[in-house]
């Protein structure tokens, strides 16, 4: 996956994956049409999967953000945020940083995470789809954020170099991907040596049943497709990675709790 610098020289996945992803795409693409609109939409897209648990407390979107500082813009994109977490608030970002978001949604990670590194570093959107990429277009552009692009790929297959960014984040979009071990790969790739890796995510338990994981609606539903604890692990320390952290914040699903997982590109 390392020489995979841009979709034009990748090759289709199978059909399987092309299957999930195209129901992520579908997902996607409605909960962007539904924020741009001002309606509602259940957790990444699937009205299927609440937003809140069994007490009445949110577990995905914009609550999760309370006391992170956000107006105008950068406030509206939080408010249509579908994630599980708040990747930002742990990646430690420093000023003159460059910043890649996978599946960057209507770009809430990205307007903050642009904010963070300032006018000298650069914050980029990936996502796969166009009304998302429009979403978050129109916020960057209210918000006057002129150190971010959105760029239209795959996290499978990211459009930028070798060593191009000092940090990955991500907000509960990996758990989506058809072929988790190429996105680590080429997280690894686009990082700089000792690059920082620090993403929001959904963790199964070890003991998820077989009917949840083949559940299309629960995949596109930020559940079926979650990795456990030892493979999310097992994935980023094959793909380069060290000083793999995981820290379970609070459950998202009966099978399931979101986590913040961090880890170091090995130098």
């Amino acid at each position: 996956m390392a020489e995979l610098i841009s979709n034009c020289c990748s090759t289709e996945p199978t059909s399987p994956r092309r299957d999930v992803r195209e129901a992520v795409r579908e997902r996607y693409a409605a909960s962007a049409r539904a924020a741009a609109t001002g309606s509602s939409s259940g957790c990444c897209g699937a009205s299927e999967v609440a937003l809140t648990d069994a007490r009445g407390a949110q577990v995905f979107g914009d609550a999760l953000y309370e006391g992170v500082e956000a107006d105008g813009a950068v406030a509206d994109a939080v408010s249509a945020s579908l994630g599980c977490g708040v990747p930002t608030a742990v990646a430690d970002l420093h000023a003159g940083e460059v910043v890649l978001d996978l599946g960057s949604g209507a770009g809430a990670d990205v307007l903050l995470s642009a904010q963070r590194v300032g006018p000298t570093g650069k914050a980029y959107g990936l996502d796969m789809t166009d009304e998302m990429l429009e979403l978050a277009r129109a916020n960057a552009a209210r918000a006057g954020a002129g150190n971010v692009e959105f760029l239209k790929g795959y996290i499978e297959e990211v459009p930028l170099p070798d060593g191009a960014v000092d940090v990955v984040i991500s907000n509960c979009v990996i758990n989506l991907a058809g072929d988790k071990d190429r996105v680590f790969a080429e997280a690894a790739r686009v990082l700089r040596p000792g690059g920082r890796f620090a993403v929001s995510d959904v963790v199964a338990d070890a003991d998820m049943d077989e009917a949840t994981r083949a559940d299309m609606a629960a995949w596109t539903g930020c559940i079926a497709g979650a990795l456990t604890r030892a493979e999310f692990e097992r994935g980023l320390r094959a793909a380069g990675f060290a000083d793999v952290e995981i820290t379970e914040t609070h459950r998202v699903h009966e099978h399931a709790s979101s986590a913040i997982v961090r880890a170091r590109r090995a130098a």
